[in-house]
C-alpha cells in the first residue's frame, strides 16, 4: 500500500488506480530526487540536533538517504510508483529501514518539502545559468577587441541607419545578458530563503530549530509566514521570467545573424560546422542554429505565461494546482543553460566579411546625420540642417550617387553650405571615429562598454561560485554529525 495514503488517512479506502495515475508528479519531479534528499539530509541532522529523533535512529535514516543518492549518482536506485518523488523516496527508506523511516517526515510536510526542493532547484539552475552568461560575455566582449574596428551599418526599421563599429554591435547584445545577469541575482535573492519548518500551512509545536536547517542548506534567510509559504511560487516566477527574457535576448542575437547571413545582406559566413542544408537544394546554407535559438524564446514565454495562469487566483495556502509548476520550471533552467551553451559552440563559426560591411555603408546614405551636424557645428539650427541634408540625399538618390562620394560642386548646387570641410565629414571611417558621447560607436565609448562586459563576466563567475551546490551541499552533510 502507498505509504502517501495509508487506510487511516484515507478513510480506508484506496484510490482508484486511474486516479493515483492522474494525480501522481512523479515522472517530471524525479528531477528534484537530489534536492529531496539533500533536503532531507539536513531536516535529519536538525532532528537529531534537538532530539526529536534519536541519535541511533537518525544514524539508519541518514546512511539509508546517503545509500539513495550514490545509487541515484551510479544510475541503479529505481524508486517506487508514488505520488510524488517525496513519498517515493520515503517508501523506499521504508522497504529498508522499516518503520524507523518514518521518523525522517517528524515535523515536516510534503508542502514545505517540494517548497524546499523547488528553491535547492533554482538555486542550482541559477548557478549553472552564470556560468553560460559569463562564457558567452568573455566571447562577446573578446571578439569586440580583436576585431572590433570592423565596420557595418546600424539599422531602426531594418533600414540602414548609421554607421558602427562591429564591437559596438556586439557590445549591444551584450549589454542585453549583463541585464541578465542582474535578474538571475534578483532571482536568486528570491529563491534563497529557506521554507522547511512551516509544515503543512500552520508550523508545528515541537521544538524545531529552523536556523540549523538554514544554516545546514546555506539558505541566506527564513521564510516567515507559512501561510504564506506553502503557497508562493513568486520566486519560481522570477526564476522564470529572467529565463525567458535571456531567451529573448539570445533570439535577438540570432535574428541579427539570420540576416546576416543571407545573401540580401552577405555580411556574415557560416562555417560548415554549424550551418545546415536543404533536403532538396543543394546550394543551401541555412543558418538553423540561430532559428532554433530564436524559436526557444516561445517555449520560455509560455513556461512563464503557464506559471502566471496557474497562480491567478489561488487562494493563501497550498493548492494541488500547484503540482502543475514542474513542467514550466523544471524545463526553464536546462532551455536556459542549453540555449548559452550552443550559443557558445556557434558564434566563433560566424566570420564578418569586412569588406562586404564596408560595401554597404559606402554604397548608401547612412553619414547624412553626420553631415547634418557639421552644419549644426556651422552654428544652423538642428531642423534647418536636417532640411538641407535631407535635399542633398535625394538629389544624390535621384542620380545614384553614394552620399561618401559626392562631388563638392554637385553638393553646393543644392546648397552653398555643402563645401569640402563639410562633406568631409560624410566619410564612412570619420563618422565613427567622431561619436564622442557616451554610449556611443565612438572609439573610447565603445572600449567603456567592453570593460561593462568584462565586469559583467566577473561578476557572473563570482555569482556562480558563491551559490552552494547541490554536490557541496550533500559533502557537507554526508557524513553523520548530529
Amino acid at each position: 500500500m502507498s505509504i502517501a495514503r495509508t487506510e487511516a488517512a484515507s478513510s480506508g479506502k484506496s484510490l482508484l488506480p486511474e486516479i493515483l495515475e492522474f494525480t501522481t508528479s512523479l515522472a517530471q519531479d524525479r528531477m528534484l530526487l537530489r534536492e529531496d534528499l539533500v533536503g532531507s539530509l539536513a531536516h535529519l541532522r536538525m532532528l537529531a540536533e534537538t532530539g526529536l529523533v534519536s541519535r541511533e535512529d537518525a544514524r539508519k535514516i541518514h546512511y539509508g538517504l546517503v545509500a539513495l543518492w550514490e545509487e541515484a549518482k551510479a544510475g541503479t536506485l529505481r524508486l517506487p510508483p508514488e505520488e510524488d518523488v517525496h513519498m517515493a523516496v520515503e517508501a523506499e527508506l521504508s522497504a529498508r529501514l522499516g518503520e524507523v523511516a518514518g521518523r525522517l517526515h517528524t515535523a515536516r510536510s510534503r508542502n514545505d518539502q517540494v517548497a524546499l526542493d523547488l528553491r535547492l532547484h533554482v538555486r542550482e539552475q541559477i548557478a549553472a545559468v552564470f556560468e553560460g552568461l559569463a562564457s558567452i560575455l568573455e566571447m562577446l566582449a573578446g571578439r569586440a577587441e580583436e576585431e572590433g574596428d570592423l565596420l557595418l551599418p546600424s539599422y531602426t526599421h531594418r533600414q540602414r541607419a548609421q554607421p558602427i563599429r562591429l564591437a559596438y554591435w556586439l557590445a549591444a547584445h551584450g549589454s542585453m545578458f549583463a541585464r541578465d545577469v542582474e535578474a538571475f541575482v534578483f532571482a536568486y535573492e528570491q529563491a534563497d530563503r529557506l521554507p522547511l519548518g512551516v509544515g503543512a500551512i500552520a508550523g508545528t509545536g515541537l521544538p524545531i530549530d529552523r536556523e540549523t536547517t538554514r544554516r545546514l542548506l546555506r539558505f541566506s534567510d527564513l521564510t516567515w509566514n507559512g501561510l504564506d509559504t506553502v503557497g508562493d511560487r513568486d520566486f519560481a516566477l522570477d526564476f522564470t521570467y529572467a529565463v525567458a527574457r535571456l531567451l529573448l535576448h539570445a533570439g535577438r542575437l540570432s535574428a541579427d545573424l539570420v540576416d546576416f547571413a543571407s545573401s540580401e545582406f552577405g555580411f556574415v559566413r557560416l562555417d560548415g560546422e554549424i550551418a545546415c542544408g536543404s533536403s532538396l537544394m543543394p546550394q543551401k546554407r541555412n543558418p538553423d542554429v540561430f532559428e532554433l535559438v530564436r524559436g526557444k524564446s516561445a517555449r520560455g514565454i509560455g513556461n512563464l505565461v503557464s506559471l502566471l495562469s496557474l497562480v491567478k487566483g489561488l487562494p493563501a495556502g497550498y493548492q494541488r494546482d500547484l503540482q502543475e509548476d514542474r513542467g514550466p520550471l523544471l524545463e526553464a533552467g536546462p532551455m536556459a543553460t542549453g540555449v548559452l551553451a550552443i550559443l557558445a559552440k556557434a558564434l566563433p563559426h560566424v566570420h564578418f566579411d569586412r569588406e562586404a560591411c564596408l560595401a554597404a555603408l559606402r554604397d548608401d546614405y547612412t553619414q547624412a546625420t553626420d553631415l547634418a551636424e557639421a552644419l549644426v557645428a556651422r552654428g544652423l539650427p538642428f531642423r534647418e540642417a536636417y532640411r538641407k541634408v535631407g535635399a542633398l540625399v535625394r538629389a544624390c538618390q535621384e542620380r545614384g550617387i553614394p552620399l561618401a562620394r559626392v562631388e563638392p560642386a554637385f553638393a553646393r548646387t543644392i546648397d552653398p553650405l555643402f563645401d569640402e570641410e563639410v562633406l568631409a565629414s560624410a566619410e564612412v571611417e570619420s563618422s565613427v571615429e567622431r561619436k564622442i558621447s557616451r554610449g556611443s560607436t565612438g572609439p573610447i565609448a565603445v572600449a567603456h562598454q567592453i570593460e561593462i562586459l568584462w565586469d559583467a563576466a566577473q561578476r557572473a563567475r563570482e555569482e556562480a561560485q558563491n551559490i552552494p551546490t547541490l554536490d557541496a551541499l550533500f559533502e557537507s552533510l554526508r557524513e553523520f554529525e548530529p
